[in-house]
């Protein structure tokens, strides 16, 4: 019997994996595609990551990024040098594989084509039925299959509000200058555009962050692409969900927890995953191990440790997103178009500042702008 079976390879359930394997437990980690795999992302990832693991990232990195670009309705520029470290630009097919053979390396077992179709718990460990018939068993369990898999439902927790983004992603034939990071203001409903540099390539993205998803999602990449100076003949269009954070609630159930995106973690505001991903894989990994060492607590004690942790700074990321995407012109000039802005967007990320830290001045900022006399 394994101490965890962790169903999904991203990076929640590799964190998870590489943290439990580390401290000597006996881990399964169980991936339905064949790895490695290609996961639709465009792929920024803080820097801040690295404190909370002993191994160099360098060999899972695309390109590091030191400038962000801001634009509204394709004109109005504003360039901004981000004042922390650079932020990582990586593709997913070769970032998650690198944390999946960290984790082996450890003495996880990864175990990839093998779709979970089942999970039943017994008096005090869980059987995961696989494919043919099979089942493996596991003290404990970790949900890390993302937006769509169906583990959450399966063990009975709430279900939240699916978002459908577009990504599209472009080779180039010669390698990209070093570029920044693009977003797009005014040209989307209740959202924006983005475009994420690569070594030989772009990932361009779009969402929404309030309201219903944003309508014919490839229309607007398709006509966004072009102004990098490559045709959207040369890319592929994917669709993919997004589970935002939409309020603190129940992450653990009997010897079991919700990691990554299966757990409706992803920032409300800029829709980082990755981050929060690890995060909360490396504290559930945290959480199993004191509860294999007889912290009858340590399980429920999880749950708390994200909401004081992520979900306490979520609330106030949902706060500004609702106010700047409802009046994102104004939110442009008087937020974006501040000398500070760039500055601030860089500490967030890299975990040097919180959104409570910036909050109130934002909201603030924006609402008076409506007071005549005030804007």
């Amino acid at each position: 019997m394994y101490d965890c079976i962790i169903v999904g390879g991203g990076p929640g359930g590799s964190a998870a994996a590489y943290h439990l394997a580390k401290a000597g437990r006996a881990v399964l980690l169980l991936e339905k595609a064949a790895l490695p795999r290609y996961k639709v992302c465009t792929g920024a990832v803080s820097p801040g990551i690295a404190d909370w693991f002993d191994f160099d990232f360098s060999p899972a990195i695309d390109s590091k990024i030191t400038r962000v670009r801001y634009t509204w309705k394709l004109g109005d520029v504003v360039d901004g040098e981000l004042e922390t470290e650079p932020i990582w630009s990586v593709k997913r097919e070769i970032f998650d594989q690198f944390l999946i053979d960290q984790a082996k390396a450890k003495g996880a077992e990864v175990r990839d084509r093998t779709a979970v179709t089942g999970i039943e718990f017994q008096s005090d460990y869980w059987r995961v039925s696989v494919a043919d018939d099979e089942t493996v068993e596991g003290r404990y369990l970790i949900a890390a299959d993302g937006a769509k898999g169906p583990m959450a439902d399966w063990l009975g927790f709430r279900s939240h509000k699916l978002r459908e983004a577009g990504t599209f992603e472009v080779d180039t034939p010669v390698p990209v200058e070093a570029g920044a990071f693009n977003f797009e203001f005014g040209l989307v409903k209740n959202g924006c555009l983005w475009s994420f540099p690569k070594r030989q390539g772009y990932s361009f993205g779009v969402s929404s962050f309030i309201g219903n998803s944003v309508k014919a999602p490839e229309e607007r990449l398709k006509a966004y692409v072009p102004t990098f100076g490559v045709e959207a003949e040369q890319g592929h269009f994917y669709t993919h969900p997004l589970k935002l954070w939409d309020g603190n609630h129940l992450l653990h159930k009997t010897q079991a927890l919700l990691v990554g995106e299966a757990a409706a973690i992803v920032d409300p505001l800029t829709a980082e995953g990755i981050r929060p991903a690890m995060y909360s894989g490396m504290e559930a990994a945290k959480a199993i191990d004191k509860a294999l060492n007889g912290d009858i607590d340590a399980i429920a004690a999880y749950t708390q440790t994200i909401h004081e942790n992520w979900g306490a700074d979520m609330q106030w990321a949902q706060r500004i997103a609702q106010v700047y995407f409802r009046l994102p012109k104004i939110g442009y000039r008087v937020g974006i178009k501040r000398p500070t802005a760039t500055k601030r967007l860089g500490q967030i990320l890299a975990g040097e500042v919180s959104y409570a830290d910036i909050a109130n001045r934002v909201i603030k900022r924006i609402s008076t702008s409506l007071i005549p006399g005030r804007g």
